[in-house]
C-alpha cells in the first residue's frame, strides 16, 4: 500500500477529491488517464447518451406493476421488468445536481435484480480472457482510514479488493474495482447494457411516481431495522451497526416492492450516461466528457451521509476509475410484447 505521487505513473496526473459546490464530497478518487473510449453495445443501445438525447415526452403513465422474470441472457441472471412511462426525475428541493425535478418518458426495460457479483464477473473473465483496467494498471483505489486518505493499492482488483496477500473477494458479494469500461464490456458479453441513471432512479422508486426518499420509504431505518449496508459514524470510525464494514452479500437486506435488491448502499452503481446538469438547473458545473453517472451510495463514508442513499442522489466518476466501493448491474431493452 502506498501514497500515490505524481511521478509514480505516467498514466496518473493527480488524485482529485471531487466536490460539487460544497453540496457533498463524493467518496471517490478521480484517477486521470489519457482518454479511453469504449464503443457502446451495437445491439443494446448507446452507452453515451446525454440527458437531452434520452429525454422524450409522452402521455403514458407508469401504473403497471413490475414483474420478476428470467430471460435467456448469457449470464443467466434474473431480471425485473419495468413498464416505463411518463415519470418524474430528481429531488423536489431544486438543489443541483440532484434537482430540479423534471418529467421524462422512459421506455420499457429490464433490470438485474441485484448488482453483478464476483462469481458472475469471474465467469465473464474465464470465458473471454478480459483484463480489467485495474489489472492493466496494476492498482486500484482504496481508502485507508488509518492514513485518512485514498490510495492506489498495488494488486487491488476485482479478485483482491485490498491487494494481493489480503482476503480474496467473496463470490456472493457485488464485484468491485470495475471501471465503467469494464462494466460496459461485461454488459456486451451478457447481451445487455448499463442502465441510464433515469432508468435506475425509476427502478429505485419501484417503478412508481412516488415521493419516497429511499427505495423502501421515507425512514432510513423503518421500525429501527437496517435496510441497507451504509456507513454509520464519522469517517474515522465506521461503527458497523448494519453488520458489515465493507461489502455485504447481494440481496442480504431483502427485496424491495419491485423485487430488486441493493438499490441503496453496498456499492455505487455505474450508469451509462455522462454526468451533466438537469434541465433548468443552470450551469451548475462543467460537464466532464469522460465522466459517467453513478447511483445508490455505498458502504463507504459520504459527506452527504444518509442523503447519499436517496433515490434521487447523484454522483459521478471517470470511465477508467475503479474503486473498492463501486460496482454495477445490467439493464436490457424490452417492449410491451416481450414482457
Amino acid at each position: 500500500m502506498f501514497k500515490i505521487e505524481p511521478f509514480l505513473s505516467e498514466r496518473f496526473c493527480q488524485i482529485i477529491s471531487l466536490i460539487h459546490k460544497n453540496i457533498h464530497m463524493k467518496s471517490i478518487v478521480s484517477l486521470v488517464l489519457s482518454i479511453i473510449l469504449i464503443i457502446g453495445c451495437k445491439s443494446t443501445g448507446n452507452q453515451n447518451e446525454r440527458i437531452e438525447d434520452i429525454q422524450e415526452h409522452r402521455g403514458a403513465r407508469p401504473d403497471q406493476p413490475v414483474k420478476e422474470i428470467v430471460r435467456s441472457f448469457h449470464d443467466d441472471s434474473t431480471m425485473v421488468y419495468f413498464p416505463g412511462g411518463e415519470i418524474q426525475i430528481g429531488a423536489e428541493s431544486d438543489i443541483p445536481p440532484h434537482g430540479p425535478p423534471f418529467q421524462m418518458y422512459i421506455k420499457p426495460f429490464y433490470l438485474d435484480i441485484h448488482p453483478v457479483t464476483v462469481s458472475m464477473f469471474r465467469r465473464f473473465i474465464e470465458e473471454t480472457g478480459y483484463r480489467t483496467d485495474a489489472e492493466k494498471f496494476g492498482n486500484s483505489g482504496v481508502f485507508d482510514p488509518k492514513r485518512f486518505q485514498w490510495e492506489l493499492v498495488e494488486g487491488a482488483n476485482w479478485k483482491y479488493p485490498f491487494g494481493k496477500g489480503n482476503k480474496p473477494a467473496q463470490n456472493d458479494h457485488p464485484v468491485t474495482h470495475v471501471s465503467w469500461n469494464d462494466a460496459v464490456a461485461y454488459c456486451q458479453w451478457a447481451g445487455k447494457r448499463l442502465p441510464t441513471e433515469f432508468e435506475w432512479e425509476y427502478a429505485a422508486r419501484n417503478g412508481r411516481n412516488n415521493g419516497n426518499k429511499y427505495p423502501w420509504g421515507n425512514e432510513i431505518r423503518p421500525g429501527g431495522k437496517y435496510t441497507a449496508n451504509y456507513w454509520q459514524g464519522d469517517i474515522t470510525d465506521k461503527q458497523g451497526k448494519d453488520g458489515f464494514i465493507y461489502t455485504s452479500p447481494a440481496g442480504y437486506y431483502g427485496t424491495l416492492e419491485s423485487g430488486l435488491t441493493d438499490m441503496a448502499g453496498n456499492v455505487w452503481e455505474w450508469c451509462s450516461n455522462p454526468f451533466s446538469p438537469y434541465p433548468n438547473s443552470g450551469n451548475f458545473f462543467d460537464i466532464e466528457p469522460n465522466s459517467r453517472a453513478i447511483r445508490g451510495g455505498s458502504f463507504f463514508y459520504d459527506q452527504a451521509g444518509e442523503e447519499s442513499l436517496a433515490v434521487y442522489f447523484r454522483s459521478s466518476n471517470t470511465i477508467e476509475t475503479s474503486l473498492f466501493n463501486m460496482g454495477f448491474r445490467c439493464a436490457a431493452d424490452a417492449s410491451e410484447e416481450n414482457k
